[in-house]
């Protein structure tokens, strides 16, 4: 019992001495600045596939750096390579059958001009009374026969067209599925979770992999409304992780929420009995992220620290 007793005494002395290291804290931070605990966060990009399929390759593995644009997962396209070589064959048969329709057409042309010229011959000799009618009617009538003739001809070419239209949108339907075979990084990053292997099958829709965009590495940050309304668009803002508490991390504030929430029950600041809390982003210098991309692991316990006012001067780095 004495022992129980003893515990809880001890635990009652850390829980205040933690309390009275954080009223420190509070009363230490310079004025004009806010702070408060967080952690590194990185947006997150689901690599998916737009239509199902076997898998044959995953060329990365979890914690790998990728490239944009770099191969990432492979699905097998055979069949789909099978139906393209077929719409390529009917392909050529469309475009046969349109050159023979044009070269049809052609003749029907001369046959309609030769029957147009006999036609007006004979009209001007049946005025003159040197040609039968029965000569003109007969000259009249292949002239129209002509005609309808060119007309379904043409019709034909139109037909050939359209089929060589409808081949041409069917290949590139089959290339543009092809290429869906591959699954390349849309950006430079960092491979968060490989969640299928090679002989999976995958889903329309499936995920392949997580991806880390490492040039967009932020923290948030649940200030109270009183210092939340001080903080300018584009403040600066410093992050010091944990794991590296003599190397702040520059930064800058994109984003403060229009509304106020309820604070998360994984952060702590420094006016707990403030429930209301404006969420607040801090995203890392680019240019820092650039020449340090190996530091940025997301997931980090830190503190971030932002400027209320211009001039107030950054905490002295922890020893």
């Amino acid at each position: 019992m004495r022992k129980i007793l003893w515990l809880a005494a001890a635990a009652a002395l850390s829980i205040g001495g933690y309390a009275y290291w954080r009223v420190g804290q509070s009363v230490a931070m310079p004025a004009g600045i806010a702070a408060v605990n967080g952690r590194l966060e990185a947006i997150e990009i689901d690599l998916a596939a737009k239509y199902g399929g076997r898998v044959v390759e995953v060329a990365v593995r979890e914690g790998e750096t990728v490239k944009a644009g770099q191969v990432l997962v492979r699905l097998d396209a055979a069949e789909l390579e099978a139906e393209l070589r077929a719409a390529e064959a009917d392909l050529r048969r469309a475009e046969q059958g349109r050159r023979y329709a044009e070269e049809q057409v052609a003749v029907a042309l001369s046959e309609l001009g030769y029957s147009q010229r006999a036609a007006a011959r004979s009209q001007g000799l049946a005025e003159q009374n040197h040609a039968s009618r029965e000569k003109l009617d007969a000259d009249v009538t292949r002239r129209q026969k002509a005609q309808a003739s060119l007309q379904a001809l043409q019709a034909s070419v139109g037909e050939s067209a359209a089929e060589v239209a409808a081949g041409q949108a069917r290949i590139e339907q089959l290339r543009a599925r092809i290429a869906e075979c591959t699954l390349a990084a849309p950006k430079d990053g960092r491979v968060l979770y490989r969640l299928v292997e090679p002989g999976e099958v995958l889903a329309a829709g499936g995920k392949a992999l997580t991806l880390l965009d490492m040039g967009d590495v932020y923290m948030t940050l649940f200030l109270p409304e009183a210092e939340a309304g001080k903080i300018a668009m584009n403040a600066e803002a410093h992050i010091v992780l944990d794991a590296m508490p003599d190397r702040p991390v520059p930064a800058r504030v994109t984003f403060v929420s229009p509304q106020a929430q309820f604070t998360p029950k994984q952060v702590e600041t420094f006016r707990e009995r403030q429930k209301l809390v404006f969420r607040v982003k801090a995203q890392v210098d680019a240019a820092f992220l650039a020449a340090h991309a190996d530091l940025a692991k997301p997931g980090l316990p830190g503190m971030g620290y932002v400027r209320l006012e211009p001039s107030a001067p950054w905490p002295a780095p922890a020893r």
